[in-house]
């Protein structure tokens, strides 16, 4: 059964950066052949994608996290990494780890991250 687990979020001022990470287990196959993404969800507001790499290392962001934010993953550890700088208020939400493989789609629970102003 895959699992993902994230980490890393909490309080943080305005400008301030998090690392989150999502741990991965369980997977059929290796952590390199599937796409990885982080999404987020506001109160109020539908889940949305803040960033993705594909399995062949193809990079795209949100426009709101152009220049702030950067996915990673370390396939040997099967992690997935976001990193936030200069953080805002409005990019307080649920982060969420996504994966997928064909029809292999997997989600972790979330991470809160909240900024304050």
């Amino acid at each position: 059964q895959a699992q993902l687990v994230e980490s890393g979020g909490g309080l943080v001022q305005s400008g301030g950066s998090l690392r989150l990470s999502c741990t991965v287990s369980g997977l059929p196959f290796s952590l390199s052949v599937y796409d990885s993404n982080w999404y987020r969800q506001a109160p109020g507001k539908q889940r949305e994608l803040v960033a993705s790499e594909t399995s062949g290392g193809v990079l795209e962001y949100a426009d709101f996290g152009k220049g702030r934010f950067t996915i990673s993953r370390d396939n040997a550890r099967n992690t997935v990494i976001l990193q936030m700088n200069n953080l805002k208020p409005e990019d307080t939400a649920v982060y969420y780890c996504n994966i997928k493989y064909f029809i292999r789609d997997y989600w972790g629970q979330g991470t809160q991250v909240t900024v304050s102003s």
